[in-house]
């Protein structure tokens, strides 16, 4: 690409000597702008960060330190493709107001789906060890990069808010919905149980398939990345989101109403994945709450859309009015499968 405006003062940045036409533009992100740098010798992933987002980029740099302070990457049969600090030792790069940072580039192949069951267990697998190689860090140290996000509690009670205030005609399938997950109140004192049981641990919180880097024939794990939102969090958060988007029978924005279900050989596959990681590690109740996991993020993400729909679709993008209607209908079929 023709020199970008911020090439002079990123080279000075990180001690490089980068050319314009040693940067692409790379992927298709819709959070951040990202680039692949190759130099000849090396290759580097470079992020423009979107702080309207992550108001808190701050927050976010600081939990990546802890991380590449302390976490047992020894343990790990992937890469953690991490920040690379500047030379002023500092993991994001400020240039005319916006944040830049860089990071290894690792090669491989993500997917959107996953294909069958034994792909739903090397996922599975990997997040588990994610968490089990920063098990000896203080989960405390964290800091929440989006405060309250996976709190059930909070977010049924945005749903009961958006609900008070709605401009929408709460009638016919919408009232059906709001019914239905205003009734999944034994959920949200489920998670009020656990939340007084178990552990943080350091969590990634963001368990979708994509986010992992698997090797070009898919045979193993190559990286785990999108690390923007690890923090301190429950077991059972990751796994139930992993659950939430590889068990369910179709996406979630599809409206294959008679095709939405549990996918029982990919549940076991996860769970397998997620035990056998966590025997000896993990607690006897941590590993009881895992199936509540699966119920719990896919009942959060139905009180999420839900809420959205009825506050104008401010926060999700969409594509059509009803989208975010339709995701939280999609949800209750999931979520009427796993409970059963």
């Amino acid at each position: 690409m023709k020199n970008p405006s911020f090439l002079s003062q990123l080279n000075d940045a990180y001690g490089l000597k980068l050319r314009g036409e040693q940067i692409q533009k790379f992927g298709d992100g819709h959070i951040h702008k990202t680039f692949l740098i190759d130099d000849g010798e090396h290759q580097y992933i470079l992020q423009q960060f979107n702080n309207s987002v992550f108001k808190n980029p701050e927050r976010i740099s600081h939990n990546h330190a802890i991380l590449l302070d302390q976490i047992d990457t020894a343990a790990l049969p992937f890469e953690l493709p991490l920040p690379i600090p500047n030379l002023e030792n500092e993991l994001f790069t400020v240039i005319d107001r916006d944040y830049f940072r860089l990071s290894p580039f690792i090669a491989g192949k993500c997917i959107n789906e996953v294909n069958n069951a034994h792909q739903a267990y090397l996922a599975a697998k990997a997040f588990a060890q994610f968490i089990k190689a920063g098990i000896q860090i203080d989960a405390s140290s964290f800091q929440e990069v989006i405060p309250g996000f996976n709190d059930l509690e909070l977010r049924y009670n945005q749903l009961l808010d958006a609900l008070n205030n709605t401009k929408r005609n709460v009638s016919g399938e919408l009232k059906a919905l709001v019914d239905f997950y205003l009734s999944q109140k034994d959920l949200v004192e489920e998670y009020l149980f656990w939340k007084n049981k178990l552990p943080l641990r350091l969590t990634h919180n963001d368990t979708k398939i994509n986010n992992l880097i698997f090797s070009e024939d898919l045979t193993k794990v190559n990286a785990i990345i999108d690390l923007d939102t690890l923090t301190a969090g429950y077991i059972y958060y990751d796994f139930g989101d992993l659950v939430r988007t590889v068990a369910c029978t179709e996406g979630e924005s599809s409206t294959n109403w008679e095709n939405i279900g549990f996918d029982q050989s990919k549940y076991d596959a996860l769970l397998k994945g997620f035990l056998e990681v966590g025997e000896g590690c993990f607690t006897k109740n941590e590993i009881l709450s895992l199936p509540f996991g699966g119920k719990m993020m896919t009942c959060i993400m139905g009180f999420r859309f839900l809420a959205d729909y009825l506050n104008g679709n401010i926060y999700y993008t969409i594509h059509y009015e009803e989208q975010n209607l339709h995701r939280a209908k999609n949800h209750m079929f999931l979520l009427k499968g796993l409970r059963g």
